[in-house]
């Protein structure tokens, strides 16, 4: 019988029968006065790796607007008015700006939503991502 205890998987079974598998670690009474064997078998704990993470880049143009650049880092990146002032000044100054940092599928929407954001508002703002 399997018994699921915590992290821990327990199989127990009558004294006297056939066990296969790790020599068992607790002795104790069954129901009826008959002997029980348990053992403990530990499952290993599954390293995960954190998935690798994508800079969102801002380019600097000489066609794109300030004001909207302002509001593609207010709408797209959450920013407060400030901070995207503040972005946008670096992307100005600087020529590019890392505007967010995220897993690949989420930094691969954002710089989507920002291009065809600024193609249908027909500003040439270019927007890419690279690995961190």
């Amino acid at each position: 019988m399997w018994v699921r205890n915590g992290d821990e998987t327990v199989a127990t079974c009558r004294a006297g029968g056939a066990q296969s598998g790790p020599l068992p670690t607790r002795m104790g009474a069954g129901s009826g006065g008959e002997e029980t064997v348990t053992t403990a078998l530990t499952k290993p704990k599954p390293k995960t790796a954190r998935p690798p993470m994508y800079k969102v880049l801002l380019l600097n143009d000489d066609f794109t607007p300030m004001e909207f650049v302002v509001l593609v880092l207010e709408r797209f990146f959450h920013m407060p008015h400030t901070k995207a002032v503040e972005v946008m000044l670096t992307v100005h100054r600087k020529g590019v700006a890392v505007v967010g940092v995220y897993t690949y599928e989420i930094a691969e929407t954002k710089v989507a939503q920002v291009m065809e954001f600024a193609r249908r508002h027909q500003h040439p703002l270019q927007c890419t991502m690279e690995r961190e």
